[in-house]
């Protein structure tokens, strides 16, 4: 090895060293910002979508380099804020995610915000392809008047109230009624339910935030409605989620045996999952009349089918009831009202368009795309070359985990054979996100907050503490 080469080496030795042993994330920064060769890919949200992305890509594309920017100081998205606290197996999708942050190759952006630090212009100009998975943060709406009260809030909300989502902490849901109704039947509706319904000694042990297990405790409420516009047949719940609330101890689920006219005749020609999913209601259903009058009596959870919001008002809600007529719930005249300390609305989430260069559409509430190429604006089905959209900014709030990383994996697909089929320019050089006085959290500063997180928990016997003030966030990353 010549002088030259050997002073090189040595240099490059001990910066490396002093990188690992300087535990900022300024030197973080400063060392993976010297990658500045081969195919630069930008994508905006490190959720599951924005973390499988990469993960394909980085495998396929050997001389790639990849930069998630997120907007909050912490990465992982709905895993970490929408996934149940007592579903952790759920969440231990995250240990893949963070085997994927550590690749050389991969550097994490928080604190970013699109269309507020970066716009999608600059990204575009800076990355050779950029990939949009920032989510779905807005809620679907009832349209009925008095939606806006205080006793009316989404289950997206609650859901971020209790899993610690920045800002959520000032929900301060009212728990002090007997009844709470909830509009939907997916699984975040369950969740909801068992949430409100579960032993406060069974939250304890997961990473429900203090402040939610302060009002939990407190609560009130004894019975939870649980109402959809459509039959048994169609309920958007899992049969996990309903095991798990036929589970749960102390706590009573009382069916509608009018709900489910008919519907056991039909058991043979329903696909297995539904078929299951449908005989377990009807086992449960059949157990009913065994139980005794002092199980009646404690917490309830009260599915409630073929009903239809119609009108909100202090203590109660009006729902209209609903026939079946080839799949679809029409009103009928007849109505029912359903007693309603609290109402929440869990019909579904929408995105929004984080920066005006988006081809966004509002009334879908998702990004215009073909197969996860963003299409330019107007009528044309022509694309923006490098830009692509994927996760529920794509497809909307459907599936489960699994659907989101078979989705993400095939539009990173889609990259590839793009790259392969020069659609667009990768030949030129890009510089990649640059910090400037910007407050970025890198990944160390990311496992800075997890483990002051892991220790906060540890004291009171829970996998962790979440942070939910975003200043505190940034004084431990160290920025």
């Amino acid at each position: 090895m010549s002088f030259a080469k050997n002073l090189v080496y040595s240099r490059l030795k001990l910066l490396n060293k002093y990188s690992r042993s300087v535990n900022t994330s300024a030197i973080r920064l400063q060392n993976v910002q010297q990658v500045t060769t081969g195919k630069r890919i930008c994508i905006v949200g490190a959720g599951p979508a924005g973390f499988y992305a990469a993960q394909y890509l980085l495998k396929q594309l050997s001389d790639c380099t990849v930069d998630i920017v997120e907007k909050l100081p912490v990465p992982f998205g709905l895993v970490r804020f929408g996934v149940a606290p007592d579903h952790p197996e759920v969440k231990n999708v995250i240990n893949t995610f963070t085997k994927t942050a550590e690749n050389p190759r991969l550097r994490f952006f928080g604190n970013v915000s699109l269309g507020q630090d970066i716009s999608l212009q600059e990204l575009r100009q800076r990355y050779h392809a950029v990939l949009l998975t920032y989510g779905a943060d807005q809620d679907r709406e009832l349209q009925l008047q008095n939606e806006q009260e205080q006793h009316v809030i989404s289950a997206r909300k609650f859901v971020a109230w209790y899993n610690g989502l920045p800002g959520a902490e000032q929900l301060q849901p009212d728990l002090s009624g007997r009844d709470v109704t909830i509009v939907g039947q997916g699984n975040v509706a369950v969740d909801v339910a068992r949430v409100l319904l579960s032993p406060i000694d069974k939250l304890k042990i997961t990473d429900t935030t203090e402040y939610a297990l302060e009002a939990l405790a407190r609560s009130q409420v004894q019975r939870v409605h649980l109402v959809g516009r459509r039959g048994p047949l169609q309920a958007a719940f899992t049969i996990k989620e309903l095991r798990e609330m036929l589970k749960l101890p102390n706590v009573t689920t009382n069916w509608r045996s009018s709900d489910f006219t008919g519907i056991a005749e039909q058991l043979e020609q329903l696909q297995r999952p539904r078929r299951r999913l449908t005989e377990l209601m009807l086992k449960s259903l059949s157990e009913q009349s065994t139980r005794s009058s002092t199980a009646a009596a404690g917490r309830q959870f009260l599915p409630v089918f073929l009903r239809a919001p119609k009108a909100i008002s202090a203590k109660e809600m009006e729902f209209a009831v609903t026939q079946l007529r080839e799949g679809v719930a029409v009103a009928t005249d007849a109505t029912e009202c359903l007693p309603a300390d609290l109402i929440l609305r869990s019909i579904g989430y929408k995105s929004s368009c984080a920066d005006a260069g988006i081809n966004f559409d509002p009334q879908r509430g998702h990004v215009r795309h073909e197969q996860g190429r963003v299409l330019k604006d107007g009528e044309e089905k022509s694309v923006e070359p490098g830009l692509y959209v994927a996760g529920w900014l794509a497809s909307g709030p459907t599936g489960v985990i699994l659907t989101t990383m078979n989705g993400a994996f095939a539009v990173a697909k889609t990259i590839c054979d793009d790259i392969t089929a020069k659609a667009f320019d990768t030949a030129s050089t890009k510089p990649g996100f640059e910090v400037g006085s910007q407050r970025i959290v890198s990944w160390d500063g990311w496992l800075r907050i997890d483990q002051q997180e892991c220790e906060a928990g540890k004291s009171k016997g829970k996998p962790r503490e979440k942070i939910v003030d975003i200043e505190h966030m940034l004084t431990i990353a160290g920025v």
